[in-house]
Formats: structure tokens, C-alpha cells, sequence
């Protein structure tokens, strides 16, 4: 059975989250949203009652998290008083006990997603490395991947760009995921993903390492202002492939969209490309193409803010977006994570979405220090 200062470490946890989470005030404030609904011309400016919406439903989730944690608290320290009366057994002591600590994990690993992109779904793209039909193989295992994860969380999955491998697998797939947090959690997955294993594609059964980039970016929804030049946009269409429905390969529905951005710093410019066949309307599809664009476009801006943050913290361990981050070996039965150390031998498990454990190691080493220079 669970020991006294386990019970009061769990208690102390609870505890420090009211503070963390600021529960009191966040009330307070609640109160006051909640009054601003209540007005008659509320809903008179449908965008601004979506935004205030939103924020009402922001504290209740975070006061409830709380308010779950603290009953779940009281019920440890209730059944370890009535086990030394013998109304309730070890094992039910120890299981109120495993259920809490639990919950306390999760919301200390919320928290820690404290930046404003944090709280928005996520754009994902998967794109093959060279090595031909391996590693577009490779490509689709982590589609797939990334969609169990998904599924598994409670979000939803949209594919908007599907392009088929020439002879099996993806060379690239780009999924928007919906839902609180998902750019959080997911932004610890951007870099280059590494595979070695004995190739079904190689004659002579040789291990082969193969290669995809995987580039996430924050989902922007309507309460987040991006400017973007309409002069600057130029549209292409053509005849969606791959993944699609009846009209695939008969009515021009997918949109390409040629956006040319210049840096307002150093005057330089670059092309965005986006492309979009998740539709049968064109119209559709070009109205997410613009959303896709906006977070790009919301994207680069958090990437220089993370290039001032490097050089302000220069001396100390930075975050290398874009570089290889993780190795899957099959034969060895080993997943590693290279910037956090975490491994694992359950290599079905990871490829079947489980890879809570990965993203919470990165977390828990680099998140704090990511809110703490916002």
C-alpha cells in the first residue's frame, strides 16, 4: 500500500497545481466572461462571440482540470483513512492512488504548453527522403502513425494533400488535426524521422535505412490576425490523385496556390507552394489552401522568434528543429529519441500511435524552457 508521504507528495502536487494554474483568479475571471455572454447584442458579431466563446470555454477546461484533481486527491486521502479502519482494502487505496497520480501527470504535462500556438490544432506534412520506394514506405508507416495517435487522443484527422508513391507507400502526405493542444504536443515531432530494417523491397534482403521529414505547424483559426497580400497569390488547378473520391481523374478540383512572401526584415523572398485535393469543390478546397497558407505564414513568424530566443540563450542546449531526431531500428527492436535519450523496445506499440511517452520526455526537457522565454 501507498505510504504517508506518498499521500502527502500527491497532496502537495495538487496543491502547487492550484497555483500553477492560477484556479482562483481563473474563476474570477470566468464570472466575468460568462457575464459578457449574457448580453443581449452578444451574438450580433458572430466572430467576436466565437472568440469570447472560446476563452469561456478555455477556463472552464483548465478550473476543471483542477476540480478533478482535487476530488480525486480526497479520495486517496479518505480511502488511506478508512484502510486503517479497515473499511476499504490496500488495493483500493492503491488504485484511487495510481488514478491520481495519473491525472496529476497529465495536467502538469498541459501546462507546460503555456505559448498561445500551443493551444492550436496542427498542419502536418510527411514527406519521403531519397531512397525511392523504401523510404515512401517509410512516409506512409508514419502517416499512419501520427493518424492511431490522433484517434487515440479524441482528434480529428482531415488529409487535405495525398501524393502515391510510384510504386508503393506516400511521398507526401499533409493532415490537418484538429483539436486543444494538438500543435503542442505534436510540435516535438518536427525533424527528420530515421528507419533501418531488412527491406521487403530488397531482392537480396539487405537492411536499409531510409529516411522522411516531418514539418508541423500551428493550425491558425480565426482569432489570430495574418496579413497576407492578395496580389501576391497565383492559383493552379489540376486533376486530384491518390487517396480520393468519384471524381478523381475527371474534374479539376485540386488547387495549387504560389504565394510570394517577403521577409519585412531583410527584404528577401520566397515562394510557398500549397496544395490541396481534400475536396470535391474546388471552391473548398481553395478556402482551406488559404488556411494552410495563414499557418505557414503564422509559422515563419514563430521561427524567428525561436531564431532571437537561440541567440539570447546561445550558451545553453537548443532545440534543433529540422535535424534527425529519432531512429526506429526494427531488427534491434529499438526506438530512440536522440535529443531526449527516451527509447523503447515496443517498436509495434510506437508505429501503432503510442507515442505519448516520447512527446511527454520532450516536454518535460525543453517545454519550460520555451514558455519561459515568451
Amino acid at each position: 500500500m501507498i505510504t504517508t508521504d506518498q499521500l502527502n507528495s500527491l497532496l502537495e502536487r495538487r496543491d502547487a497545481l492550484r497555483g500553477y494554474l492560477d484556479v482562483d483568479n481563473r474563476r474570477i475571471q470566468l464570472q466575468e466572461e460568462e457575464l459578457r455572454t449574457a448580453d443581449p447584442s452578444f451574438w450580433e458579431d458572430n466572430k467576436q462571440a466565437e472568440i469570447q466563446m472560446r476563452k469561456v470555454k478555455d477556463l472552464r477546461k483548465w478550473i476543471g482540470f483542477f476540480e478533478e484533481i482535487d476530488t480525486v486527491a480526497e479520495e486517496v486521502k479518505l480511502a488511506f483513512d478508512y484502510c486503517k479502519e479497515g473499511i476499504t482494502s490496500e488495493e483500493e487505496v492503491d488504485e484511487a492512488y495510481a488514478k491520481a497520480i495519473a491525472l496529476v501527470e497529465e495536467v502538469e504535462l498541459k501546462n507546460m504548453l503555456r505559448a498561445e500556438e500551443d493551444n492550436l490544432g496542427a498542419v502536418l506534412k510527411v514527406n519521403a527522403g531519397a531512397g525511392g520506394t523504401e523510404s515512401q514506405d517509410w512516409a506512409s508507416m508514419l502517416v499512419r502513425m501520427y493518424q492511431r495517435w490522433a484517434e487515440k487522443n479524441g482528434y480529428k484527422v482531415s488529409i487535405t494533400n495525398w501524393q502515391d508513391g510510384d510504386e508503393a507507400g506516400v511521398k507526401t502526405v499533409t493532415m490537418q488535426i484538429e483539436g486543444d493542444q494538438a500543435y503542442g504536443f505534436l510540435k516535438s515531432e518536427n525533424g527528420v524521422h530515421r528507419l533501418v530494417r531488412v527491406s521487403p523491397y530488397n531482392a537480396q534482403g539487405k537492411r536499409m535505412t531510409s529516411f522522411a521529414s516531418v514539418f508541423v505547424v500551428p493550425l491558425v483559426d480565426d482569432s489570430i490576425e495574418i496579413n497576407v497580400n492578395p496580389g501576391d497569390i497565383s492559383w493552379d488547378t489540376f486533376r486530384s490523385s491518390g487517396a480520393g473520391g468519384q471524381n478523381v481523374n475527371k474534374v479539376e478540383t485540386g488547387v495549387r496556390l504560389h504565394y510570394t512572401y517577403k521577409d519585412p526584415d531583410t527584404g528577401e523572398e520566397q515562394e510557398i507552394v500549397i496544395e490541396n485535393t481534400e475536396s470535391r469543390s474546388q471552391l473548398d478546397n481553395r478556402e482551406n489552401a488559404m488556411r494552410l497558407l495563414r499557418s505557414q505564414l503564422y509559422e515563419i513568424e514563430l521561427q524567428k522568434r525561436r531564431v532571437a530566443q537561440a541567440e539570447v540563450e546561445a550558451g545553453k542546449k537548443k532545440i534543433e528543429w529540422g535535424s534527425q531526431i529519432r531512429s526506429y531500428v526494427f531488427d534491434d527492436r529499438r526506438v530512440k529519441d536522440h535529443r531526449t535519450n527516451y527509447q523503447t523496445s515496443n517498436v509495434n506499440a510506437v508505429m501503432d500511435g503510442d507515442i505519448d511517452e516520447f512527446i511527454k520526455a520532450y516536454l518535460m526537457e525543453f517545454a519550460g524552457a520555451e514558455s519561459a522565454n515568451k
